[in-house]
C-alpha cells in the first residue's frame, strides 16, 4: 500500500540493499566527472533514541546511545539525511570504531565487511512535524511537502545499530541524469 504513493524516481534509491555510500559516489561522479561526494557530520552525540529507534534495537527507556546525523552530498547539494543509532553497550570490541567515524562514510565500513548481517528494510514517508522529517530539511528554503526514507537494522562486529537514510529532493531529480540503475528489487 505505501509502495504505490512512492514516487517512481524514488524506487530505485529506496529499495536498492546495495551500498548507498557507493551508489552516490557513482552519481555525484557520473554528473560531472569529479568525486564531489562528502560526508558533512550535523551532530554526534550521547543521547536517548526515539521511542521506535529504542523499540527496534531493544532498548529500555532510559538507555542511551551515540546519535550521529550526517548530511550525503554532492558538491554543495544535499542529497541524503542519515541517522545512525549505536546503543552505548555495542560501543565495544572492534564496534568501538563507530564512534570515531568522524567525516569518513559509515556505509564504506559497513558494506566492506562481510560479516556485517542487514536486516529487514523498513521504509516510510515523512511528513512536516515528524521529529526525523524536521531533522532531515534542516534549514532547507524550499520545503518539499513530504520526504521518503528508510531504515534497517544492522550487526556490526556482532553489535546492533540502527541506520535511517532520508532521501531529499535533489536526489531524485539525480537518477535519470546520473546513469545508476534503477532496481526494482524489494
Amino acid at each position: 500500500m505505501l509502495r504505490r504513493h512512492l514516487p517512481a524516481a524514488m524506487r530505485g534509491w529506496i529499495f536498492d540493499r546495495c551500498s548507498l555510500t557507493s551508489r552516490l559516489q557513482q552519481a555525484c561522479f557520473a554528473l560531472d566527472g569529479e568525486s564531489r561526494f562528502s560526508v558533512r557530520v550535523l551532530s554526534q552525540s550521547r543521547e536517548r533514541p526515539l521511542p521506535s529507534e529504542r523499540l527496534l534495537l531493544g532498548m529500555r527507556q532510559s538507555d542511551y546511545a551515540l546519535v550521529r546525523q550526517v548530511q550525503l552530498q554532492c558538491g554543495d547539494q544535499v542529497w541524503v539525511f542519515a541517522r545512525t543509532v549505536v546503543p552505548l553497550r555495542s560501543l565495544r570490541g572492534r564496534a568501538k570504531r563507530l564512534a570515531n567515524l568522524g567525516s569518513r562514510p559509515l556505509g564504506a565500513m559497513l558494506f566492506a565487511d562481510k560479516s556485517v548481517r542487514r536486516g529487514r528494510m523498513q521504509v516510510a514517508r515523512l511528513l512536516p512535524g515528524d521529529t526525523v522529517f524536521n531533522h532531515a530539511i534542516g534549514r532547507m528554503q524550499n520545503v518539499p511537502a513530504e520526504v521518503w526514507g528508510r531504515r534497517s537494522l544492522f550487526h556490526y562486529a556482532g553489535q546492533p545499530l540502527l541506520v535511517n537514510e532520508i532521501f531529499l529532493p535533489g536526489v531524485g531529480r539525480c537518477l535519470p541524469r546520473c546513469g545508476v540503475k534503477s532496481s526494482q528489487a524489494a
